[in-house]
């Protein structure tokens, strides 16, 4: 991986975005979890940080897929991350609850545009690869890179914002976006296959387009499976949302160990994909097989976490979780990049993006409630139920598929 860093010039590039956009995005996160927590006693809300950086994603998919396969990627995310910088300073406003509005205003436009980013460099990345070896190591390492800086970002995003202040965490967040603009800029090589003259003057439409993408899908099981994938597991993803308020009303804590009980969420995101990439190789019959089991690993350990006494052993049931949910997240992403061919490679995955954040914020919301009603500790353990028992489903129903890839085990 380190070699094709070194050698491969824009791959390298959209690497170094991507770092300090998702360092920038922890560091704000942290910081405005423990400022909903200061100025409010509800836990729905601090779960509706979570909703505000999903469900905006989720609303603008229909434009966002097809922006990725009409319009020059690297001038779509890098134009967006320019406004991405302009929301983010919005941030530095909200210091009371009546000001509170603010920042979930600002924390849902930079979602919104997010969910341009996200799909139109997934899908750039196999136009940046030069091997097919290439691309698997580029997935694994852009798979881990989330969970790098989840991890980095949320411990020292916790320690800047606990030493620092706030908005210092808020002005980080800003110039990553700034920075992740010029990065994207550079790259040289062109980020999609040419586009035929006619498509690009032909009038967007956003639904008959994603529809087209859709119905792609619906014709290949093995893409409707992995599309499943992420939507079973992050049925659970309400946990994810309710970790901030374990720590401060069952764990004694502050935002540093808000930042250091997510940051170790993260490091299991960057190892999951790195491990499980070892034993699946490039083919398909294992992938799935590692999204249905990886579930399972996530559910079983935040079961275990929901009775932790100190944060000590929380940290530890949560790393061993996200190196399953790490490695079904980025093997469902990889799988999609080499099924899906160009012409409709973003719709796709921006369809799957918006499907999961769909469940995540459906998920999140209800967590949130009933944390309210019966506490964190009794909801993390009924979600982390839930999520092996969809795990287990997912597990059931793909196994015929399963069974057709491991015959013919090469992707298409």
């Amino acid at each position: 991986m380190l070699t094709m860093l070194r050698t491969n010039r824009d791959i390298r590039l959209l690497f170094i975005a991507q770092v300090v956009s998702f360092l920038g995005d922890w560091f704000a996160y942290v910081a405005f979890v423990g400022l909903v927590q200061d100025v409010s006693d509800r836990s729905v809300l601090v779960t509706m940080v979570l909703v505000a950086q999903s469900l905006p994603a989720f609303l603008v998919t229909p434009i966002a897929g097809p922006v990725a396969d009409r319009y020059d990627r690297k001038k779509v995310i890098s134009v967006v991350s320019a406004v991405q910088a302009v929301a983010a300073i919005g941030l530095l406003v909200v210091d009371s609850v009546s000001t509170l509005w603010i920042g979930f205003v600002c924390l849902c436009a930079i979602s919104a545009l997010g969910a341009f980013v996200g799909p139109a460099a997934q899908a750039a990345l196999p136009n940046l690869a030069r091997s097919d070896d290439e691309l698997t190591k580029a997935s694994a390492l852009f798979g881990a890179l989330w969970g790098v800086m989840l991890a980095v970002g949320a411990a020292l995003g916790g320690v800047v914002a606990g030493v620092f202040g706030r908005d210092v965490a808020f002005i980080v967040n800003a110039l990553s976006f700034a920075i992740a603009a010029i990065a994207v800029v550079m790259v040289k090589r062109p980020m999609q296959a040419a586009t035929s003259e006619h498509v690009r003057r032909d009038r967007m439409r956003p639904i008959a387009d994603m529809i087209e993408a859709l119905s792609h899908a619906r014709r290949d099981s093995v893409l409707l499976a992995l599309f499943a994938s992420k939507a079973t597991f992050a049925m659970g993803a309400g946990i994810v949302g309710l970790l901030a308020v374990l720590v401060t009303e069952e764990l004694d804590g502050g935002d540093t160990a808000t930042g250091l009980l997510i940051g170790v969420r993260g490091v299991g995101v960057a190892i999951g994909p790195i491990i499980a990439f070892r034993f699946v190789g490039a083919a398909l019959g294992p992938v799935l097989r590692v999204c249905g089991w990886g579930g399972v690993v996530f559910g079983v350990s935040y079961l275990a976490l929901s009775a932790a006494p100190g944060i000590a052993v929380a940290m530890a049931f949560a790393f061993i979780a996200h190196l399953g949910g790490g490695a079904q997240w980025t093997l469902s992403t990889y799988g999609l990049q080499v099924r899906s061919p160009d012409a409709v490679r973003g719709r796709i995955l921006a369809g799957d993006f918006g499907l999961v954040t769909l469940v995540i914020t459906i998920s999140n919301v209800a967590a949130g409630l009933l944390a309210d009603a019966i506490g964190s500790r009794p909801t993390i353990a009924l979600f982390a139920a839930l999520t092996i028992a969809a795990a287990a489903g997912y597990l059931a129903a793909t196994s015929s598929i399963r069974r057709r890839l491991d015959a013919t085990p090469a992707p298409a």
